[in-house]
């Protein structure tokens, strides 16, 4: 089987080069240049279209097993394939809680059979997500884990994120933290400001944010052991990131579209769409975000697709759940406030989100070059949508993006070499 594309830019980490062919053999780039000629049984014209490596992301809910009412593998890992994505890591707190190998090998199985990308799954740091008992993290990584995360709760206890650093490190894969101190939250919905006073919302304040990520850096740095924070969400954050990475500390962190592109005023008229944890913060938290992804140091975008239901969402803002749908909308976000604002280039935006994820995990990205398996993503830069339920394809539609006109659109997706979307 051979599929030729013709008539692209191609975006890598390090270029962008234009009029390009692409041929692909059997899954594998085995010709990129001008004017190939060479027949195929599949050939796509994509002038004015732009290929990227293929987008990964590094922190999904896939909601299975246990609550695939809201998303499931299989819509899950169609909504990715849509994104551009060809693999998302997927984190634990399913239910049961992917805390050990069954849970493990039936999402594995479960995406190899109906998945439209690949599932890496991501397990627990503590058994039940409870912050007490480590799960055991070197046979989960010995049955395909390639991280551990308690997301959505906090690790608290401070001697058991020491101890799971340290585990971490030794079997050679990532923790992934949820940085939150509770004690700050303090029963509080939304962001502590302005917005969450004229709303009459009990606020969370930055601190709780910015307190724990202070713990996991100093941590890291007393053990020398890496640690990667995940959905930051403040300047403080970013502050404190960038100091540590200059002292030499092995951290890491990603943050969310979200969270370079809307403010908590997007929870005016207690809109639960906007609502998230870590919660939407303030313009100049936004252009925090915008500046570490400048500088780098922020190292990737990671989407926190957390679908709910409806009725899940449809209800009081103190009661409703945390979290918005991403995979759908994460590249169109990053095009038009990232790209088209002239503050990343298109390499600096691959890096982000198809190469700098994947290596954080150990998992071998994907790459334009001959030789590669053919992983691309083809978009159109100038194409202008909106987004709408009745064009998501994730069962759920709680996305704060509806009605919004966003740039860049996924138009190709070739996985492991077969045309997936076209």
């Amino acid at each position: 089987m051979t599929i030729l594309l013709k008539n692209l830019t191609i975006v890598t980490v390090d270029s962008v080069t234009e009029g390009q062919d692409i041929l692909i053999t059997d899954g594998v780039i085995t010709n990129i240049g001008i004017n190939l000629t060479n027949a195929a049984d599949t050939i796509l014209d994509c002038s004015g279209k732009t290929a990227f490596p293929s987008f990964f992301d590094m922190h999904t809910h896939m909601r299975d097993p246990g609550f695939t009412y809201k998303e499931d593998i299989e819509s899950g890992t169609k909504a990715a394939m849509h994104g551009g994505f060809w693999g998302v890591a997927a984190m634990p707190n399913t239910n049961p809680v992917t805390d050990n190998v069954p849970v493990v090998e039936y999402i594995i199985n479960k995406a190899n059979k109906f998945g439209y990308a690949k599932v890496f799954p991501v397990a627990a740091i503590t058994k039940g997500l409870e912050g007490k008992e480590l799960t055991e993290v070197m046979e989960l990584k010995a049955h395909g884990v390639v991280a551990i995360s308690d997301d959505g709760k906090p690790v608290s206890d401070s001697n058991t994120m020491r101890q799971a650093l340290r585990y971490a490190d030794m079997a050679g894969m990532p923790v992934v933290c949820h940085s939150e101190d509770l004690s700050l939250v303090n029963g509080g919905v939304m962001n502590e400001g302005a917005t969450a006073d004229r709303l009459g919302l009990r606020g969370i304040p930055r601190a709780a944010e910015e307190a724990a990520i202070a713990r996991e850096i100093i941590l890291a740095k007393t053990y020398n052991v890496p640690v990667h924070i995940t959905h930051i969400s403040t300047k403080g954050s970013v502050d404190f990131i960038r100091y540590a990475k200059k002292e030499g500390v092995k951290v890491t962190c990603d943050t969310c579209p979200h969270y370079f592109s809307l403010t908590d005023e997007a929870c005016e008229g207690y809109d639960t769409h906007a609502k998230m944890n870590p919660p939407l913060r303030e313009a100049s938290d936004v252009a925090a975000m915008i500046e570490g992804l400048m500088d780098g140091t922020i190292d990737a975008i990671a989407t926190d697709h957390a679908p709910h239901h409806f009725d899940e969402k449809k209800i009081e803002f103190d009661h409703a759940l945390n979290g918005i749908i991403g995979l759908e909308t994460s590249f169109a976000v990053g095009c038009t406030y990232l790209y088209k604002t002239g503050k990343l280039t298109l390499p600096q935006l691959a890096k982000l989100m198809a190469d700098t994820p994947c290596r954080i995990l150990n998992i071998t990205p994907a790459e334009i070059k001959v030789g590669a398996t053919a992983n691309i993503t083809v978009c159109d830069l100038n194409e202008t949508w909106v987004p709408t339920p009745e064009n998501t394809v994730s069962k759920s539609k709680n996305s704060p993006y509806y009605g919004k006109e966003l740039t860049g659109k996924v138009k190709i997706v070739i996985t492991d070499g077969t045309l997936k979307l076209s």
